[in-house]
């Protein structure tokens, strides 16, 4: 019977799963597509500049810049270049980085790591935060912590992540010096990005669980476990957590639009190794390949994550099951 029912679970999951990979394919396609025509497209000489970050600015002249040309094959016409990155992409080749002459695949592999290790965490911080906040608030919706956790969100919300980021630097870095600024030499590096993203997303979470809190303190069901005895946590923890969660993993799906969005930013600020850091370096360096292998990656990791949403959801609540 447990394996009739495993089956049929399989068995219903397969549609889902054949979209997904359709949609990574499209992504796939899409972001690569638009990273190589808006990195055409902006202003100055690419060969000169990627001559640039190989050798220096002081180092190139025109004959480099030429030879740079020359050698990646950048005077090719546009249309011949972007079949011949569909034709490698659909074998799995990124091809290699314009700067340091490295395979795209093998330098995104070493950067993949930090990156999920830093939006983990980010999230696992901001679901710690918002959502035990957000129960608190709904508990009492008008009291104290209800007030005080609608102000700091708002703030939070308003604050773009890398003011929030030097504002936390500049709190526990330079005044308390409890924290490195930045780098990644040891364990501690990883807390002031992670809690820069965590803060921002924990500040959606917050309200969205105290919604949910609200709603499900006004329910039947609810009065009834207290109305059996239990005390205030007992009906919380068999009645409370699963229905709040629900909506929390639900709306999770939306802010990861917001949490591939800021790690570009946060890498950066925090000087944190990971895709977003080297996306803004071969940005500047008019490096293709490694734009074109960066965003590729954080766009399915994004469809990675929507479909674990989807999945904890569905596990969540039996309503969402296909």
């Amino acid at each position: 019977m447990d394996m009739m029912r495993l089956y049929c679970l399989g068995a219903s999951w397969l549609p889902a799963l054949m979209r997904r990979l359709l949609q990574a394919l499209l992504v796939a396609l899409l972001v690569g597509t638009l990273c190589f025509f808006m990195t055409r497209m902006l202003p100055g000489d690419m060969a000169y500049r990627i001559a640039a970050a190989r050798y220096g600015y002081d180092m190139v002249d025109a004959a480099a810049a030429e030879a740079v040309r020359h050698e990646l094959g950048l005077d090719r016409p546009l249309l011949a270049a972007l079949c011949d990155w569909w034709v490698r992409l659909l074998q799995f080749d990124l091809g290699r980085s314009q700067v340091t002459a490295q395979p795209v695949m093998t330098e995104i592999v070493q950067q993949l790591g930090p990156t999920l290790r830093l939006s983990l965490l980010a999230l696992a911080l901001s679901l710690l935060i918002g959502p035990t906040l957000g129960v608190l608030a709904g508990l009492r919706p008008g009291g104290w912590i209800d007030r005080i956790t609608l102000a700091v969100s708002v703030v939070l919300r308003s604050l773009p992540s890398f003011l929030l980021g030097l504002i936390l630097v500049l709190l526990f870095s330079v005044r308390l010096g409890a924290l490195p600024a930045a780098g990644h030499d040891d364990h501690a590096s990883i807390v002031l990005p992670a809690l820069t993203l965590a803060l921002g997303l924990a500040a959606v979470s917050c309200r969205v669980a105290r919604e949910a809190m609200v709603a499900v303190r006004n329910c039947a069901y609810f009065d009834f476990a207290l109305g059996k005895g239990l005390d205030l946590w007992q009906a919380m923890a068999r009645h409370g957590v699963r229905n709040v969660a629900v909506p929390v993993v639900a709306y999770l799906g939306v802010q990861l639009v917001t949490l591939v969005e800021g790690v570009v930013l946060v890498e950066t600020i925090f000087a944190w190794p990971g895709i977003g850091h080297a996306l803004v370096h071969a940005i500047f360096g008019r490096d293709v390949p490694m734009i074109q292998g960066a965003a590729l990656v954080l766009g399915l990791l994004f469809v990675v994550l929507n479909a674990l949403v989807d999945l904890a959801c569905t596990l969540l609540d039996p309503r969402h099951r296909p």
